[in-house]
This record gives structure tokens, sequence and C-alpha cells, in this order.
């Protein structure tokens, strides 16, 4: 079957069926949460809409509790997974083009969810209505599963899995191309602080909103002098290259800094304005616990990323480095300093024994260490006649090597007993999810359309998984 030929006689359905989709404004609302909409109106409306086209279509149709939902096809006792999700992050300002329109322009559609993963989920969607059309016989299921709260934290897939079935195999297309097959381990790690002196000098701090984001901006109030410290402040912050104010208030000085916002799983990407701050505050502070929580934040985060000092650090060959991310950064004078980290762990980490030696070592440091969540690794072997296939298909279609990656970052796939990232972002192309005028290539998402539909037909017609007819 020559998919490629297929989805171009499809393209002005598929392009007409991402712009109803993205014509949905699906942002979680937890204001309007009710019992039928637990994530909000629009969410749910997303999910019913694609559900609806399944049910037109053909396929046999399920809605769990409107928090997720399938569209299914085939026969046979093993099931093939196909994950995506309508929900989207907010629009923001600044967009050329209505975010919920689907302008279609110089061979893109711009609109919130085009490439994250409203147009990958289209994408999949038709690969399977083509290999239903094509008459193939199918001796597997083949299921498009739907969540709708995948950018607030997968609880959509959790509630769908205590209810429906494992798939045997399956692939997420909401990520890269060719092919993640490793997905860190995410943890979340709180370190607060054990108040000895009360010194006065620091009135509050507060850097970053999400652990999952290196901090872009920090603010403190101090009780010092400010043309004491004019001079110095003015030359670290030229050293640093940053914009930074100092301004005067009731007498102390509030100190605003300005870093670089990057995700979690590189912190090295960006410049913690929290600990650039700390770094500064920290040569002008007098013992006490101010200055215990600036020294601690500038020995743990304040010269790598890595983890060393805490006794977290680790590396392996299939996932790279261990990550720590200082994303929330907080210091109150009655309960002093917090400091919340995302660490992101490597596929074949130590966990029980890292965490005891950080427990360990902050026994003779002015803070303690709780984990609040932990997301273990996932990780499908390069071997694994699956993962084969799934190369084969992309090397076919592209004619490129199918390298295999491993990211930082959390896809649906670790919901997975097996599974993968499987694009649909394309190498070389610019990651513009979650930003104004995001948008998805044409030719890409016809591209995509046709691996998929490749991969289904391969994996739900063969008799041994992952093999080739």
């Amino acid at each position: 079957m020559n998919w490629k030929n297929e989805t171009l006689q499809k393209q002005e359905s598929i392009l007409d069926d991402l712009q109803q989709l993205i014509s949905i404004p699906s942002v979680l609302d937890e204001s309007l949460s009710t019992e039928e909409a637990p994530f909000g109106p629009e969410p749910k409306r997303a999910l019913e809409w694609l559900l609806n086209e399944g049910e037109k279509a053909g396929f046999t149709v399920k809605n769990v509790d409107n928090v997720a939902g399938h569209i299914e096809m085939g026969e046979g006792e093993e099931l093939i997974g196909v994950l995506c999700h309508v929900d989207v992050v907010p629009a923001g300002g600044n967009w050329t083009y209505g975010p919920f329109d689907g302008t279609v322009k110089d061979g893109k559609l711009f609109g919130r969810g085009s490439i994250d993963d409203k147009g990958p989920t289209i994408a999949a969607w038709h690969a399977m209505k083509m290999v239903k059309e094509s008459g193939l016989s199918l001796n597997k299921r083949v299921r498009l599963i739907i969540g709708t709260d995948e950018e607030s934290g997968f609880r959509c897939v959790e509630h769908y899995f205590q209810k429906e079935e494992m798939p045997t195999v399956g692939f997420v297309p909401d990520a890269d191309f060719p092919i993640i097959n490793a997905e860190k381990g995410i943890a979340s790690l709180i370190f607060s602080q054990k108040m000895k002196n009360k010194d006065g000098q620091l009135q509050y701090f507060k850097a970053g909103d999400r652990t999952n984001m290196v901090p872009d901006l920090a603010q403190a109030q101090v009780r010092l002098n400010i043309p004491d410290v004019l001079d110095r402040f003015e030359s670290f912050m030229n050293i640093h290259d940053m914009a930074a104010t100092i301004v005067e208030k009731d007498g102390d000085a509030v100190i605003r800094v300005e870093g670089k916002a990057a995700h979690a799983m590189e912190p090295d990407n960006g410049v913690n304005a929290g600990v650039l701050l700390a770094s500064f505050l920290n040569k002008v502070f007098e013992e006490g616990d101010s200055k215990d929580f600036t020294q601690f934040i500038l020995d743990a985060f304040g010269n790598e990323t890595r983890g060393h000092y805490l006794g977290l650090a680790y590396n392996d060959e299939v996932s790279g480095d261990t990550t720590l991310n200082a994303g929330i950064i907080t210091y109150d004078e009655e309960t002093g300093g917090q400091i919340k980290v995302s660490m992101r762990y490597s596929v074949t980490y130590p966990y029980e024994e890292k965490i005891a030696t950080c427990e360990r070592r902050m026994t003779d440091l002015p803070f303690d260490m709780t984990v609040a969540s932990n997301s273990t690794p996932h990780h499908v072997d390069a071997n694994d006649p699956f993962v084969k296939t799934l190369q084969d298909v992309y090397t076919s279609y592209t004619g490129e090597e199918a390298t295999l990656l491993s990211i930082g970052g959390g896809t649906y796939a670790r919901s997975l007993d097996k599974g993968v990232a499987f694009g649909m972002l394309f190498p070389g192309r610019e990651d513009v999810a979650h930003q104004a005028d995001e948008y998805v290539y044409i030719e890409d998402l016809l591209q995509a359309t046709a691996i998929y539909a490749e991969t289904i037909s391969r994996l739900a017609c063969n008799q041994g998984e992952g093999e080739k007819e």
C-alpha cells in the first residue's frame, strides 16, 4: 500500500479536521470543573468531537468518564496503543494569527496545539482511518487513546488505565522523530531550611513558579544600605550580563534579577535567576539564617546542575546525566528557606541508594530533604523487535537513520508497559510547542500520517510483534 499517495488524496480532509479540532480552546479550567467535565468544558468538548468522528467512521468508541477515551479497530487478543492528547496550554498573547483559527499560510497551519498535540493526533487518527478503509486484515486491535490532561499532569491516562486494558505495545506521537525509547525518571525534591538564628537580613525571597522550568525572574527584599553595595551589585550583574534593578523600599533594598528560562530537563540551557541573586546576596550577608540560605543554594546549585554536592550525581550510556533544576526558591522570615527541585534521573539510576546518600549529607547541612513525588524512568530496549519495526518504517519513509533518543521530559509513553515516543517533530524543525504562533508544516503533517499508517499496518497485520511481513 502506498500510504504517501493515500495521504495526499486525504490532504483536504486532514487539514479540515485539524482546523476543527484547533477551533476548540481545550485549555484546562478547574474553576469550571464539574463531575461531567473534570478538567473543564473545553477539554471535554475536544474529546467528544474526536470520539464522535470515530463513531461516524464506524469504529468502536468509548468515553471513559469524560477524562479520556478511545477509538478502536481490528480483532485479536493483542492491542496496539496510540496515545494522544487534545488538551492544550493557554494561548497567551502576541499571536499573528488567531490561536484557535487554524490559519493556513506559507505551507504551515497555525494554531494552539498544531504541533502539540492536535496535529499529531489528527495524523494518527487519519492513519487509522486509511488502514481501515484499505481493507487490510488485522489480527490485532488498534486503539487510539485520547487524553485531556496531558499538559497538567497525566491525570487522564492514570484514570483511564485504572479502568481499561493496557496495550501490548504502543507509541506516542507527541515528541520528536525518530524514536525516543528512554525517558528519565522525574522526582520532585523539597529542601527545607532548619532555622537557628533569625538574623533579619533577608525579609523575603522568591524565584520561579514551576519546578519544570528554570526561573527567569527572582526578587528579594533585604535589610541593607543601597549605597554600601551598589557598586558591587552593578559590577556583579555586568559580569553575568543579566538585567537587574535595586531600589529602596521602607528602608530596605528590593533587588530584582532576570535570568533565562529553559526546560528542567536541561537546566544548563537557561540562567537560574534565583541562583544568580542568591550568589550575590551571599557576598554581602553576615553569618546567620540568611547566609545559610544563600550559601546552600550556592553550594548545591550555584556551580553545577548535576547534583554532585548533594550526592545525587549519576550518568549512564542510555540516558546521560542526572540533572537537578532548582525551579522554585523561596524564603520567609518565619519559616525560612525552601527550594523545590525537579530531578531528572538516569534510566539505570540507583534511586534508593542515591536518595539515602543525600539524606545522610543533609545531616550536617542547614536543610532537610524530602521526596514529594517520584515517577520512575521508562525504557524500551534498543533491540526490541517493536523498536526495530519503528526504525525500519522511519528510515524507509525518510531515507534517514532512525537514531534512538533519550529525553529528560515525560510523555504518555511512560504510562505504557512497553511504549515509545514516535514523532512527530522532524529533525531540524524548530520546536514551537507552547509558543505564540505555534504551527505545523503541512508537508510534515502529511509525512507523519503516512508513517503512522505504515506503522499501524505493520504492527497490526503481523503474527509476531514488531516483525515485518
